[in-house]
């Protein structure tokens, strides 16, 4: 089992009001991918050749993430297709959700700017996502 992301909260990531501002939530999200990213297919990934590009974002914001929380991301498979997948995303504060969300993502070739399947050492890599 892949441990959770733990985000730390910069004095950047907040807003007028003193709270992490919606915008900073997607950054979140991108840690903590790169964070499980890391964990199932390890950091020498060709990402250039065997990479993903995002799609689509959801957050659905349910309390405040102040400055001193410290936030976990948990990072869970939602769907999975030849050429997308889809991620959930759970940030828990003291064990207390405060934000849920979701990613699609598409296999994407780089060099050749194309779509991909999702290479199956990915794909078999992603399943594993509890």
């Amino acid at each position: 089992m892949i441990p959770q992301a733990r985000i730390h909260v910069r004095l950047t990531d907040l807003d007028i009001l003193g709270h992490v501002n919606n915008a900073i939530y997607l950054t979140y999200f991108e840690i903590a991918r790169m964070h499980y990213f890391s964990a199932l297919v390890g950091d020498h990934w060709n990402w250039m050749e065997e990479g993903v590009v995002l799609l689509k974002n959801e957050v659905e914001y349910l309390k405040p993430i102040v400055l001193n929380d410290v936030p976990y991301v948990k990072v869970y498979l939602i769907h999975i297709g030849t050429k997308s997948f889809t991620l959930g995303y759970e940030i828990t504060v003291s064990d207390q959700l405060v934000t849920k969300g979701s990613s699609v993502l598409v296999g994407f070739n780089s060099k050749t700017k194309s779509t991909i399947e999702i290479p199956e050492k990915m794909k078999d890599a992603i399943q594993k996502i509890a």
